[in-house]
């Protein structure tokens, strides 16, 4: 159900009656779709055809020990084709230039944007895009895959999200927090999306980076190339203190040695199945972000380059 309006035109969104569009009915998005749905949402999956059709038929299929195994109905196209309340995207940005052609600007509205993209550089994308001041900047801490269109197997006992948009009016962001909370995933909403993507950064750029480029996990990673992983994350905090965001060298490194051993990145596991990788995004991203503020980060850059010339 798509809210009304205020006397301004402005939409109203009430938590328990939105209406989502969900590009990219993946790992993390067919576990959102799935949950926003079973919460009593209309949800609107993104996709391919034969994945659309499948969505349609089927419903999306979820496997978890945190949420329970469920089907829950969605709706499914190749193209956003009228107003919604709330945009997820949940597409890798290796495909996020070819996935926002599913959502052409004047059929979105004046939706809100929720990005679960890595990286810091993808907000201005969609600024440029659809309306800026509807572009709210979203983490998700969460291990979820998809095994088959439609079925998604959620393996972390946690599914967090913090959201953000400095020009997103709070009403907007407060609802959607709502929703989602109700619908499973423990969420927030945080003043400082700057903060909020470089706290991310921060952490993922030196484990997806050393996890990749050695082919270990990262319990491997922390003892066999210690010396490394500091001087990258010293490296990544630096810029992130430059850039608005926290600098805690020694707690993302005390969050490396809490985790299990056998944990792998993303773009590990990206690389382990032949598929593009974010290594633009994330090591591309760090190293401009350095350039623009002056910040020497050789570490990085020697590894972003191996990764590189490696075929990444």
């Amino acid at each position: 159900m798509i809210a009304p309006t205020d006397k301004r035109g402005t939409r109203i969104m009430a938590y328990d009656e939105l209406t989502v569009a969900v590009l990219g009915p993946g790992g993390t998005g067919g576990l959102l779709a799935a949950l926003l749905s079973r919460s009593g949402h209309r949800v609107i999956c993104l996709a391919g055809e034969s994945t659309a059709e499948t969505l349609r038929k089927d419903g999306i299929q979820i496997r978890s020990a945190k949420f329970g195994d469920f089907t829950a109905p969605v709706e499914a196209d190749t193209e956003l084709r009228e107003p919604v309340d709330a945009l997820v995207i949940a597409v890798k940005h290796t495909s996020l230039a070819a996935a926002l052609d599913r959502v052409p600007p004047a059929a979105l509205g004046d939706a809100v944007v929720v990005p679960l993209l890595n990286g810091v550089e993808h907000p201005a994308t969609l600024r440029a895009r659809y309306r800026p001041d509807r572009v709210a900047p979203t983490v998700i801490r969460v291990e979820s895959t998809r095994v088959a269109p439609g079925v998604i197997e959620h393996g972390s006992p946690f599914a967090e999200i913090d959201l953000a948009g400095d020009d997103v009016p709070r009403d907007r962001l407060d609802a959607l927090a709502q929703a989602f909370t109700a619908a499973g995933p423990t969420t927030r909403v945080l003043a400082d999306e700057t903060a909020s993507l470089w706290a991310k950064m921060s952490f993922l750029a030196p484990f997806a980076l050393l996890t990749t480029r050695y082919g270990l996990p990262l319990g491997d990673v922390r003892t066999r190339h210690r010396e490394e992983l500091t001087a990258l994350v010293e490296e990544t905090a630096a810029v992130s203190s430059a850039s608005g965001g926290p600098a805690d060298p020694a707690q993302a490194l005390a969050r490396y040695d809490a985790f299990p051993a056998a944990t792998k990145s993303s773009m590990q596991r990206d690389a382990e199945a032949g598929r593009p990788l974010e290594l633009d995004a994330i090591g591309g991203a760090l190293l401009r972000a350095a350039e623009r503020h002056g910040i020497e980060v050789p570490v990085t850059a020697r590894v972003v380059r191996e990764l590189r010339d490696a075929g990444h």
